[in-house]
């Protein structure tokens, strides 16, 4: 059965994968995967088995980045259904844009002032562990969730978050222009080759018509890499990669599509729009985003669309998140806000509204839940959120993640702005990040 796929391929791809780098294998289990040695000086822990805390009236606060940009109200009805069973425990939501989250809650953090339980995306996860800040949670009742999603989020054998969602990244793609250029839809087995010649035919429709968008930064360089058989990092982690021939075909490749064949449009060329408003403008052929465009996308859309597995290079590669739900560790209200995380990320309900609001995905193993998702259209061919589970990646996580991307994204930005070669862009990144950052 189909709705056993989250279960199984998460266990049999994610625990291989996660956290080792563009497809990178490593001595470390799926218990180990963070690599960080957690601090633990200022730790404490909190039992999720505490049957008190329902009898404990508390008020907590939960600051999340996830449900900003449309799903504020779906959490808020997470929130009073918790509410019912736990009615002596109120929380106080923040919902905090992407974009301005992780200043804040760092900022926070070194203050004393973070909330009492929060969001991490995967990327973040180490980092926040590796300093201490966050509780170890005991007791964890782990029936009701993915084992392989769980243990993403542990650090030497100690749980110090929940796996609150699953999603990944498919390839969108506009069924109107595809028809008009007079192509066949895109599918699972296309590779890079076979979506350029599509580009071209999509492009030639008109000019300000595209074939494709895929951002030029480091998230998606990552994962273009391991497409090529590349990756940023040497399998035990110990040395940057970045320059590679593996990694320098797919550098072309992304780059090629803005400088040379001008199937993406350059950044004056989109005056201001993201790549989104391009695709719902109905200008775009093809866009590889995640799967929590659906209901954007749904409503904005006056065309035909639908989704297929990325392109592959080489081999194929997708994007995997998970955020982790947290509990402070300077809280004093830690029991209170590990039932409120516990509940959010594993019960039932909580799970069935994300899928009903066709958010993302919740990390639970059940499969009747689970199974709902794929009567939700647009669209149709929501098989393949599930066939791509086949061909998860996953960033390089260190420590020093965030300086990492950042100077890898500003060499891509040059090369894609004509400033400097891609071979270029590759060796400067190569040789800042190994000045300025220790891997072990």
């Amino acid at each position: 059965m189909r709705k056993k796929l989250m279960s199984l391929l998460l266990t049999g791809v994610l625990a291989t994968s996660l956290l080792t780098g563009c497809g990178s294998t490593d001595d470390n289990t799926a218990e180990g995967t963070a690599t960080a040695t957690a601090t633990e000086s200022k730790q404490e822990t909190v039992d999720l088995a505490n049957t008190e805390v329902a009898e404990k009236t508390a008020e907590i606060t939960y600051a999340n980045f996830n449900a900003s940009g449309g799903n504020e109200e779906t959490l808020q009805k997470m929130y009073d259904a918790f509410h019912e069973e736990y009615p002596n425990i109120t929380v106080n939501i923040e919902t905090i844009g992407y974009d301005d989250y992780f200043t804040q809650m760092q900022t926070r953090v070194a203050g004393g002032t973070a909330p009492d339980c929060y969001e991490l995306n995967i990327e973040n996860f180490a980092a926040y562990a590796n300093k201490g800040v966050l509780a170890e949670l005991t007791g964890i009742d782990t029936s009701g969730y993915n084992t392989t999603a769980l243990n993403a989020f542990s650090v030497d054998g100690k749980q110090y978050g929940v796996p609150g969602n699953f999603s990944n990244v498919v390839l969108i793609y506009n069924k109107d222009l595809f028809d008009k250029a007079g192509i066949a839809y895109p599918t699972d087995d296309w590779t890079w080759d076979d979506a350029m010649e599509a580009c071209e035919k999509i492009s030639a429709l008109g000019d300000d018509i595209y074939g494709i968008y895929q951002p030029i930064t480091f998230n998606e360089f990552f994962k273009v890499a391991a497409q090529y058989g590349g990756g940023v990092l040497n399998e035990d982690k110990t040395e940057f990669t970045i320059n590679s021939e593996e990694n320098l075909k797919a550098a072309t490749m992304m780059i090629s599509k803005v400088t040379e064949t001008n199937v993406q449009p350059t950044e004056a060329q989109m005056g201001g729009m993201g790549d989104w408003d391009l695709f719902e403008s109905g200008r775009l052929g093809m866009i590889p985003t995640g799967i929590w465009a659906f209901n954007t996308f749904a409503d904005a859309c006056d065309f035909n669309w639908d989704i297929c597995v990325e392109p592959g290079g080489t081999q194929k590669a997708t994007h995997f998140f998970s955020n982790a739900l947290v509990v402070n560790a300077d809280s004093d209200k830690k029991e209170a806000a590990a039932t409120w995380i516990n509940w959010l990320a594993s019960s039932d309900t909580a799970a069935q509204m994300r899928i009903d609001a066709g958010w993302d995905l919740p990390a639970i193993n059940n499969e009747d839940v689970l199974s709902g998702y794929l009567k939700l259209t647009p669209p149709e061919n929501r098989q393949a959120v599930f066939d791509s589970l086949n061909y998860l990646t996953v960033a390089p996580i260190i420590e020093d993640y965030s300086l990492m991307s950042d100077i890898i994204t500003n060499k891509l930005s040059l090369a894609a702005s004509g400033e400097i070669t891609v071979k270029e862009a590759l060796d400067q990144a190569q040789e800042e990040c190994t000045a300025q950052i220790k891997l072990q």
